[in-house]
């Protein structure tokens, strides 16, 4: 090595003075390159290993870079022996004699020396941080959350993984801060294309458009430079839920003008009426007494919506669903989405109405009853609910007849029918009369039995003596039990023949009185009774008795001087 030092040495002495050897002898000791700390050069790759890539910038020494500086956007690797790359020189030399050297380092800075401020370049959102977004423009740049878009964007994370262009706002380089705007591009494109668009909009004109954001009342729609309100009721002739049912932020959909307002720049859109109106033709397509099909699409407390076709649908009200059931709600019987069969009742298309009914799918039960059980007929069923007024017993499926509280019994007094019913007992009635046109069935368990009432003024003719328990006392009089179900009244009058002023003071409940009848109202099922007639029975029985025991012995007195005259007579003869 010394050997080729001095013979080095005298060859650039014949050619160079002194100066000129020191300079060259320099640039042999450091490998021909003078480096400086963050200096980019050009490396060649003279070695790949599996972790590292060995490259030589012409200096003393080679350096050594990790191999996966050399991974490209996808994280591939794609590296070989002779390929030249720009690198950064980081300064000293590792324990192994290398310097350091690196690839990303050289990148970024290549890229700094490039960016300028009001420059357009393209990046990659990478994450969400406070305030805004990062992105990857070859190096790491902010974006405000309100320079995302030229409306606020709710959610940032939306827009993660993202590639667009942005314009650079603000730059510092010695800071290595850089702010970046996506807003102020897009308002300067939207400009340009408004004034296209207002100079060529008009109403009744079908244009195309992006889908720009959703609410909960419709849509707005980007129609170059200018937004345009799609309502929610305008989207189809159907029902429609939420927006988002038919469309979705970013569809390219043609919509038609419905109104624009040249001034305040607003635009009013339809998406249905690109469609023909399918009310136009509902009269031909759904006569009266149709039989159509459709689905579930709503249920409220009055009925279920039915929709025939998109943007038609008909009303089943809740007294149209059963003949003979009380349908308390659509939900009892019917689903959101079920397929149902029903009848055109009735048409009004000025007001975009359909009646249908699903009763009207089977025929009346109501209109065939009284051939089944004509009056007179003896049904058994089972109580199905009781009330105030009577008690209803079941006849047939979903027809109930009304037994009233004054056909359950010829003589007993009941107040309400739950004292003799209870829900499930198994009754048998008869019927008495059928409703059609109000649906009532009437029924009477009484008249499974002649009426005691009858044979009332048979079994207690007037002057009959009977016996019977107090039932009742009154102010007025007092009420005996003749029998099950019929009682007597003895008026207060007719208590005593000395008068008696509160019937109270006479008898109490239980006691057994004896009294006469008086008179029989089988109208109104009364029963006059006196006890004070019995004492004017006894009275006169005793004076017929004591005056027939008069006439008896008038009678025999007259036949006894009759013989005496006789005998007389014979002996004077």
């Amino acid at each position: 090595m010394v050997e080729e030092k001095e013979m080095f040495e005298e060859d650039m002495e014949v050619e160079a003075g002194e100066d000129s050897f020191e300079a060259m002898l320099n640039e042999y000791e450091q490998g021909g390159l003078e480096l400086k700390r963050n200096d980019v050069v050009e490396g060649t790759v003279v070695q790949v290993n599996p972790d590292s890539v060995v490259v030589d910038v012409g200096y003393k020494s080679e350096g050594v870079i990790p191999l996966r500086e050399f991974a490209d956007e996808k994280g591939e690797i794609n590296v070989n022996v002779g390929d030249v790359y720009d690198v950064l020189f980081g300064g000293g030399e590792s324990d192994s004699g290398m310097i350091n050297l690196s690839k990303e380092k050289a990148d970024r800075q290549k890229i700094w020396n490039s960016l300028e401020e009001d420059a357009v370049v393209e990046g990659r959102i990478i994450n969400r941080i406070k305030g805004g977004l990062s992105v990857d423009i070859g190096v790491m740049a902010f974006l405000p959350g309100s320079q995302v878009d030229l409306r606020p964007v709710r959610n940032l994370d939306k827009v993660i993984g993202e590639t667009f262009d942005f314009k650079i706002i603000k730059l510092n380089k010695r800071r290595g801060n850089i702010v970046l705007s996506r807003r102020v591009l897009l308002e300067k494109e939207r400009e340009s294309l408004r004034s296209g668009t207002l100079e060529n909009l008009t109403e009744d004109q079908v244009v195309e458009g992006i889908v720009k954001n959703l609410t909960d009342y419709g849509a707005f729609i980007d129609l170059g430079g200018i937004d345009g309100l799609l309502h929610i009721t305008d989207m189809s002739w159907g029902r429609v839920k939420h927006p988002s049912d038919i469309i979705a932020v970013g569809d390219k959909i043609n919509v038609k003008v419905l109104k624009f307002d040249r001034e305040k720049e607003r635009v009013s859109l339809g998406l249905k009426q690109i469609a023909p109106d399918p009310w136009l033709d509902v009269q031909t397509k759904y006569p009266v007494e149709t039989r159509v099909t459709g689905k579930v699409v709503s249920l409220t407390d009055y009925g279920a919506f039915i929709e025939l076709e998109e943007g038609v649908e008909g009303l089943i009200h809740v007294s149209e669903m059963s003949w003979t059931k009380r349908i308390k709600h659509p939900n009892k019987i019917l689903n959101i989405g079920d397929d149902v069969e029903s009848v055109v009742l009735a048409l009004d298309t000025d007001n975009r109405r359909i009646s249908l009914g699903l009763k009207q799918i089977e025929p009346n039960p109501w209109e065939v009853i009284g051939e089944k059980f004509p009056i007179g007929t003896i049904i058994e069923g089972q109580v199905k609910n009781i009330t105030d007024f009577g008690v209803f017993v079941g006849v047939d499926e979903g027809i109930d007849g009304l037994v009233h509280i004054s056909d359950l019994s010829w003589t007993k007094r009941i107040k309400h029918p739950s004292e003799a019913f209870k829900k499930g007992d198994v009754v048998k009635a008869v019927v008495l009369n059928i409703d059609r046109e109000n649906e009532r069935f009437s029924l009477g368990l009484k008249q499974l039995n002649s009426d005691p009432w009858e044979s009332v003024p048979t079994r207690y003719a007037p002057g009959t003596i009977i016996k019977g328990a107090v039932t009742s006392v009154t102010d007025f009089g007092v009420f005996l039990e003749l029998e099950e179900g019929i009682e007597g009244l003895i008026h207060v009058s007719e208590l005593s023949k000395e008068k008696i002023e509160d019937a109270k003071d006479f008898a109490k409940v239980g006691d057994v009185l004896e009294a006469a009848v008086l008179h029989v109202d089988t109208a109104d099922r009364k029963i006059a009774l006196s006890i004070k007639n019995i004492d004017v029975q006894k009275e006169k029985a005793e004076v017929n008795e004591f005056l027939g025991a008069q006439k008896t012995a008038t009678s025999n007195l007259g036949a006894l001087l009759q013989g005496v005259k006789g005998r007389n007579d014979g002996q004077d003869d």
